[in-house]
């Protein structure tokens, strides 16, 4: 029989119970998170989800901002273009409780109307984000985060959201573990590699950086194939977008 590199959850178990005991020391990688996060919203009938930071002071896009996530990747570049993010209806309620949030397309409007009104409107038009269901979590450090999720069901209540949030948390914790593991990376990319990774996130090819380095485009791939390791990614492009938000480049 061949072996599960599944993280660890209880077997057999109930829908309500099977994500409510997870052994969060078992799971280690980003990669490992995002297949319980897949498990998660297939359980619940929820079809997308998202971990990102918070909105403080600080002017960031909602893509770096995003930590953990499986919205349309144009969806994405929309909230980035549009800036609707960090001036939500969602982001000004969860700033106010510590308690669930739920709602429909108007949680991810403006809190006050925009100009450009017909814009946001056409962003939240998502046939697969009609309901959400939102939780603010805090690391260890204080640092503020929103972990939602999203689909067609109606809100949780009761037992089920009770559970879901606790499942939240405890994944959470084991994204929390994936930043330390992050901050161990830093000291291990070699200054090649960095510099790869920051010509590459600049939109330079293979070829391209290898004659702004003086190197061959084979060093070139193999400081990418050693990076992409390093940072537990499965391609360049993945490399490239954790390294941008553990700050590396």
């Amino acid at each position: 029989m061949k072996e599960s590199h599944e993280p660890a959850l209880m077997h057999g178990a109930e829908p309500a119970e099977m994500f409510s005991d997870i052994d969060t020391a078992a799971v280690r990688t980003e990669y490992e998170l995002l297949h319980l996060m897949r498990r998660l919203i297939s359980r619940y009938g929820f079809g997308h989800f998202m971990i990102a930071r918070m909105p403080l002071a600080e002017q960031q896009r909602f893509s770096e901002r995003l930590v953990l996530s499986n919205w349309p990747s144009e969806l994405v570049r929309q909230y980035d273009a549009c800036e609707t993010f960090q001036s939500s209806m969602l982001v000004d309620k969860l700033r106010f409780t510590k308690l669930p949030v739920t709602g429909g397309p108007e949680l991810l409007d403006v809190a006050s109307r925009p100009t450009n009104e017909a814009m946001v409107h056409r962003l939240l038009a998502h046939p697969e984000m009609a309901r959400h269901f939102a939780v603010l979590l805090h690391t260890s450090n204080g640092d503020p985060f929103v972990a939602m999720l999203s689909g067609r069901r109606e809100a949780p209540t009761g037992v089920e959201c009770a559970t879901l949030y606790l499942t939240l948390v405890q994944l959470f914790e084991c994204l929390e573990r994936t930043f330390d593991t992050g901050n161990a990376t830093r000291e291990k990319l070699s200054s090649r590699e960095l510099e790869c990774l920051r010509w590459a996130a600049a939109g330079k090819s293979s070829d391209e950086i290898a004659i702004i380095l003086g190197i061959s485009t084979y060093t070139v791939s193999s400081y990418f194939k050693s990076a992409t390791r390093k940072l537990d990614a499965v391609n360049r492009m993945q490399a490239i977008a954790r390294a941008m938000r553990l700050k590396l480049i």
